[in-house]
């Protein structure tokens, strides 16, 4: 009796583990049959990796920005899921990320090299970049068009990159050729070098070239050395290649190859906006655009208690004066706010110009709260516009590293000479908020400086002012752009000799 009981026991349980393992085995067959792309829809997340760098991802005025990061994003949106974006460290995270299955895909502007090829999927091409030689325009000097013209010049390439290597290969056969490679040198410090005539010329990215040529005024490109090389999106190895069918089939829409086409034109070959500005043009811009605004304006000015002419220059200097005014980069209006700044000031309508002008002032105030009050005038009023193109997380990692660098942290003039360092890669990846065109705020705050003097002689000119003082001397109609350019460089000198 117990026997039997004891067996009927066993029997049942015996039989529901078989149930319970056809079950499992019933599931794992489902869960096999799902593609990696059913199962990305599932979850409804493209988990991605990147890297902090001008190609790739960055935080402009804080907000994200970067020719992969629009580029993903729009894949994203192509498969209808959420960008889960992971900023890796370096090179050899963002492969470990693939290796370890914690990302679906890397896009960091990445050569789709042999050895890559061996390890990971790719996906298609969507350009092609090759090491460029850089050379200084001068008057008198042809561009050298081969290597031959190298002979006896110094040429500076990154130690251990990919450029090195092309150079070598290319001038292997001749003699008398020196070049400069040092592991403490970033691109951003070759084309300095060859800016300032400590090079003759410099091997880099034909592209990332694009990304700064604007900085250095003069620069250009001679010819390129070698073939060029693919660059692609990776993905790590999988049981089926649904999600690279979906990049091919990303990629292949005419939609995505003119978002390519529009994104290499705003982040590679854009020219700096900042460049001094058309005398010429700035008069008819005051008297055109400025005196229809200038209401509200002066509005803005009582309100915020910042002065008139400050608030006009910065007007000038994001927009032109221009309600309609569109960046590449999407911030809007008279006074270019971003998304998050018009939301911080409640601004609606970026392009209305009343909105913009007094949320463009109350948002520089806000620049100038969040500025130490320890920090002297105008000394303070330069780091709160600076922190109102850059952004203030920016802006407090170049004072950082104006102090780590020996520097007074609350001097602009100390952190003016350190914020271009912010595009340096040995310099940005140890800064809490990453890679930004520090040159940008630089030229930034010496423009407006300079729109001040400008504005005040021009507006005062046209009677806008209701004081009896002439402050400065009227430059009279007749002066030419270049007796003007010299005027203003002259009251500039006496009012900022630090320039």
């Amino acid at each position: 009796m117990k026997i039997t009981a004891k067996t009927n026991f066993l029997r049942e349980l015996l039989l529901t583990l078989l149930f319970l393992g056809l079950v499992f085995a019933l599931v794992m067959i489902s869960l096999s049959n799902d593609s990696q792309l059913s199962l990305i829809e599932r979850q409804g997340k493209l988990r991605v990796a990147t890297l902090n760098n001008p190609m790739s991802w960055y935080l402009l005025r804080g907000e994200a920005a970067g020719f992969e990061y629009e580029l993903v994003k729009a894949f994203a949106q192509h498969l209808n899921v959420g960008l889960d974006l992971t900023i890796s460290p370096d090179h050899h995270a963002l492969f470990t990320s693939l290796n370890n299955r914690s990302v679906h895909l890397v896009a960091a502007n990445l050569l789709a090299t042999d050895e890559r090829q061996e390890h990971f999927y790719t996906g298609p091409v969507y350009r092609k970049t090759s090491s460029s030689v850089i050379y200084r325009q001068r008057q008198g000097r042809r561009a050298p068009s081969s290597v031959d013209e190298l002979v006896g010049r110094r040429i500076g390439v990154v130690a251990g990159s990919s450029h090195e290597s092309t150079l070598r290969d290319a001038t292997a056969s001749l003699l008398d050729i020196h070049i400069v490679s040092d592991d403490n040198q970033d691109p951003i410090d070759l084309l300095r070098a060859v800016h300032e005539g400590e090079l003759d010329f410099a091997v880099v990215d034909q592209f990332f070239f694009g990304t700064q040529r604007s900085y250095f005024p003069g620069l250009q490109s001679a010819f390129e050395l070698g073939e060029p090389v693919a660059v692609s999106w990776l993905l790590a190895p999988q049981r089926d290649y649904s999600l690279t069918q979906a990049l091919h089939s990303f990629f292949a829409e005419p939609s995505t190859q003119l978002l390519i086409s529009e994104l290499e034109a705003r982040y590679f070959t854009q020219e700096n906006p900042l460049n001094y500005f058309d005398t010429v043009s700035f008069r008819t811009h005051l008297t055109e655009r400025f005196m229809p605004l200038s209401d509200y304006f002066q509005k803005a000015s009582e309100k915020t208690g910042i002065e008139l002419s400050l608030l006009a220059a910065v007007g000038y200097q994001e927009s032109h004066w221009d309600p309609d005014a569109v960046s590449p980069t999407g911030v809007r209006g008279v006074m270019m706010l971003t998304h998050a700044a018009a939301s911080e000031v409640n601004v609606d309508d970026r392009t209305d110009a009343k909105q913009s002008i007094l949320g463009g002032a109350q948002y520089l105030l806000n620049m100038k709260q969040r500025i130490p009050e320890r920090i002297p005038e105008p000394d303070h009023t330069w780091f709160a516009l600076a922190a109102y193109n850059v952004g203030l997380g920016h802006l407090h990692d170049a004072r950082r590293l104006t102090q780590q660098l020996g520097g007074n942290p609350d001097r602009w003039t100390d952190v003016r000479s350190h914020l271009p360092k912010l595009a340096q890669e040995r310099y940005y990846t140890q800064l809490r908020h990453g890679y930004a065109r520090g040159h940008e705020p630089v030229r930034y705050v010496d423009n407006i400086r300079r729109y001040i003097d400008v504005f005040e002689w021009e507006f005062n000119l046209l009677g806008g002012f209701d004081n009896e003082e002439v402050i400065f001397e009227p430059i009279p109609d007749t002066a030419s752009s270049d007796e003007f350019r010299d005027l203003s460089e002259k009251i500039l000198r006496n009012f900022a000799p630090s320039l």
